[in-house]
């Protein structure tokens, strides 16, 4: 298996922090890797110096196999708001000669497709999970032999990540990705690489192996330290002898000596976050949020629709659907925070709800502000991993999980018994997500979660709001992974359904009189609608076939203005659809001859 990457001592520091120091480690063709490591300890430092968008301080070396495809999505992508969807694709598109663009325009449109996006939607106009897909597609479009990700999951809806996910597991690509996505790490990843205190450890297999083998390790570094603590105090005996036998003693068994007790001072903990001391605020009423024929317009466009429903204390609802559809919208709402919406209905809320409101858009901390004058409490700051060398840290200076982890202080430090969370997983590391959901399982009050990561909806909701667009919103009694398993229950129930009612076409009665004849059709043999269908489409095919080789003889001369090379492009991706859905509805039919 050829080696795709090999990395030999790098190193990076931020002022006095040390992020990582002389590390190095391998990737192979075919390789699934995950990246962990709490935030703030150079993840995403490490994947720009991998990808080549920042440099190592200590030099080292960093070999790519020659001539691979290297495609990197960073985690804050940069985009033109005055570019389409398929323009800022195009815009960013790596160096290529034209037959490589033209491979590369053909693919964009194909992924813009599957992740639902309009090519000509202007980028102003898109949300963050839609500006997020935009990405995936011009990095997926480029068929790269190697993907870096930058947390590739966040802001997607589900449909998104579960396209992505099933992409990638089944793709020959080699991967290295930071991810918070324990089912997408699971379901995607077949190696696991731990940045941990300035060092580097690969673990092969799955997320339960890595648990299993991390904890060895660390099992395995503190026995040693203990038996080195035991040989240091046999030492110790020897450094006290008389003065006269100290002054002779050789240097080497002193220089070792000094050697041991460095070691044995070197326990391994691993600081987590600690939510025990931030509790649920005040007794919570019978009365949350009462909506009745709730109503939520933005122009033309309807978000909710007739929405009727009474919190109730201690309910634990998961807020989930596609992006765009109006999830936060109705978040803000409850919060009532919402401005230039058209509201209709009623809402009330009970006099004992005290919000604490976790928005994906709430940060709001001043940059040169620092981790203590933001929150105010030492004792608490050093229970959310805020230790005292972070303490005069300036906002600015942190990584965009450790703010994420300020602003998850900032909201809980109210201490309410509503807790509305927007997204609260995205840039959060795994170790914190873990004890977040540990914290809302003991959670007393009402919990309402807009998330798109599956296995926290899992843990934490009893059931679901499902926004389904259009301002329609249905109640799903069960978690997200019950919800799955019954739309593609009901959806093949409806697929069999359509299967048999098409069989049966071509059945009919007559009537002479007051008697009637019934003649069926056999599900194998085709109709006589089918037979007329199958003919036109024998016509229709070789008709768009013939289109298709005209188009791409046109579009492979090099001869064609960019402007009508790219309408060309156009018709053609609408024609091969076209075409792939007659050839085969075409076999459909053709079995039943």
């Amino acid at each position: 298996m050829a080696s795709y990457l090999q990395i030999e001592n790098i190193s990076k520091s931020y002022g006095p922090k040390i992020l990582f120091e002389h590390i190095g480690f391998n990737i192979n063709e075919g390789d699934k890797i995950a990246l962990i490591a709490p935030n703030g300890t150079g993840k995403t430092s490490l994947l720009r110096i991998l990808a080549g968008k920042d440099k190592s301080d200590s030099g080292g070396k960093i070999t790519f196999l020659k001539d691979i495809r290297i495609s990197f999505l960073e985690q804050d992508y940069s985009w033109d708001p005055a570019l389409s969807a398929f323009g800022q694709s195009m815009a960013l598109a790596p160096e290529m000669d034209e037959g490589e663009r033209y491979g590369y325009e053909l693919n964009v449109r194909k992924y813009l497709s599957n992740f639902n996006i309009a090519h000509d939607a202007p980028m102003s106009s898109l949300s963050g999970g839609e500006i997020k897909r935009v990405a995936l597609s011009a990095m997926l479009a480029t068929e790269a032999e190697f993907y870096i990700m930058d947390e590739p999951t966040n802001h997607l809806d589900v449909d998104a990540i579960e396209f992505l996910e099933n992409y990638l597991g089944h793709s020959r690509s080699t991967l290295l990705m930071v991810t918070h996505d324990r089912y997408f790490l699971e379901r995607v990843c077949n190696t696991i690489i731990e940045l941990d205190h300035g060092a580097v450890y690969v673990y092969k297999g799955d997320y339960e192996n890595y648990l299993q083998k991390r904890q060895e390790r660390i099992d395995n570094y503190n026995a040693e330290t203990d038996k080195v603590r035991n040989i240091l105090r046999r030492e110790l005996e020897w450094m006290r002898s008389t003065p006269c036998a100290r002054s002779g003693k050789a240097k080497y068994r002193k220089d070792a000596f000094y050697a041991l007790k460095d070691r044995s001072e070197q326990v391994y903990t691993s600081r987590k976050l600690d939510m025990s001391e931030v509790s649920s605020g005040g007794r919570l009423g019978t009365k949350i949020f009462n909506a009745k024929d709730l109503g939520v317009r933005f122009g033309d466009k309807c978000y909710l629709r007739d929405f009727s429903y009474n919190f109730s204390r201690g309910e634990r609802i998961g807020i989930v659907g596609p992006n765009g559809v109006g999830k936060s919208t109705f978040l803000n709402l409850l919060a009532g925070i919402e401005e230039g919406a058209q509201v209709s209905g009623s809402l009330e809320m009970g006099e004992s709800v005290k919000i604490g409101y976790y928005r994906q858009s709430g940060m709001e901390f001043k940059p040169d502000q620092t981790v203590l004058e933001t929150i105010g409490d030492i004792h608490l700051l050093g229970r959310f991993m805020f230790g005292h060398d972070m303490l005069n840290n300036r906002i600015e200076r942190l990584s965009g999980g450790e703010k994420r982890r300020l602003y998850l202080l900032s909201v809980l430090k109210q201490q309410p018994n509503v807790l509305i969370l927007d997204e609260p997983t995205n840039d959060l590391d795994i170790v914190t997500l873990n004890v977040l959901e540990e914290y809302l399982l003991e959670f007393k009050g009402t919990l309402i979660i807009v998330s798109h990561d599956r296995h926290f909806l899992d843990r934490l909701v009893d059931h679901l709001f499902v926004f389904c667009g259009d301002g329609v919103v249905k109640d799903f009694i069960g978690g997200y992974t019950q919800y799955r398993s019954y739309m593609k229950d009901y959806e093949a129930e409806q697929k069999a359904l359509s299967r048999g009612a098409e069989s049966k076409v071509g059945s009919g009665a007559s009537k002479s009189g007051s008697s009637a004849k019934v003649k069926d059709t056999p599900a194998n043999k085709m109709s006589y609608k089918e037979k007329r269908e199958f003919e036109q489409l024998e016509k229709d095919i070789a008709e768009m076939e013939a289109r298709k080789v005209d188009l791409e003889a046109r579009m492979g001369s090099g001869n064609l203005p960019y402007e009508q090379l790219q309408t060309i492009s156009s018709e053609y991706s609408v024609l091969k659809d076209g075409l792939d859905a007659a050839e085969l509805r075409w076999l459909e039919l053709s079995e039943k001859q």
